[in-house]
């Protein structure tokens, strides 16, 4: 079947000396691996190596033979080139932890239009913007509303939050956070991406952090923590 879509890198891996396999989080089909044979080798490898840059956004067509097998590009172009994402190393880095975490959370083969276009969104804003301290935080709390666990907010008024159930409770259960981790939680649910950047000192940001990934796990088979996280704490710090 031949497919034209937009898809966004989630990773790419190099497979023996000269080629790639990369998984993409698709428009029209979810996540889909492919393969990209001789991506070091031409004469062009340069550019073709461009367009795998972790979160670039691309338009493909691609040929899905839908039988668990990787699958096979025709053409591949970047739907809309990023400005400063890949040369601001604020920026790079958060994006490297994000497809990380994407690469560890999003595992169904079916689309997921609403996310897909989340992500896009996202991803031109923090392109475009510079006070940028608190993107991976509300990303990774956005994204959990199309992952199916975004935390039940209609008891915010309760001191504590508890994980497993992703819930606001007057008790203190061994799954719950402190008081003080969950009022910040609480300060995450109302920021949104163009909210002032420094509601959050760099201890307070590092605990937020750690939250969201905690919170990953519990709700998440098999999640990981992302390698890239010293990377960006150290970018952060």
């Amino acid at each position: 079947m031949l497919v034209k879509t937009k898809a966004i890198v989630i990773s790419s891996l190099k497979f023996q000396e000269k080629s790639l396999i990369v998984k993409c989080f698709t428009l029209s089909h979810g996540l889909k691996s492919y393969f990209v044979r001789d991506a070091f080798s031409s004469r062009k490898s340069n550019q073709k190596i461009a367009y795998f840059q972790p979160l670039t956004i691309l338009e493909i067509e691609a040929v899905h033979k839908n039988k668990g097998t990787l699958e096979n590009f025709k053409e591949i172009k970047i739907a809309t080139p990023f400005h400063s994402i890949h040369s601001d190393i604020y920026k790079s880095t958060i994006v490297m932890f994000v497809s990380e975490i994407l690469h560890h959370s999003i595992h169904e083969e079916e689309k997921n239009e609403q996310l897909f276009t989340f992500l896009e969104t996202a991803l031109h804003w923090l392109d475009n913007h510079d006070e940028i301290a608190n993107f991976h935080l509300i990303l990774l709390l956005e994204t959990t509303k199309y992952l199916g666990f975004y935390p039940d907010i209609s008891d915010m008024n309760m001191p504590f939050f508890e994980m497993t159930e992703g819930v606001f409770t007057p008790f203190n259960a061994i799954s719950s956070l402190t008081e003080h981790e969950s009022n910040l939680f609480k300060k995450l649910i109302d920021l949104k991406f163009g909210n002032n950047q420094k509601i959050f000192h760099v201890i307070e940001r590092q605990l937020v952090l750690k939250i969201l990934i905690d919170y990953y796990s519990f709700h998440l088979d098999g999640f990981k923590k992302p390698k890239s996280l010293d990377v960006l704490k150290e970018v952060f710090s």
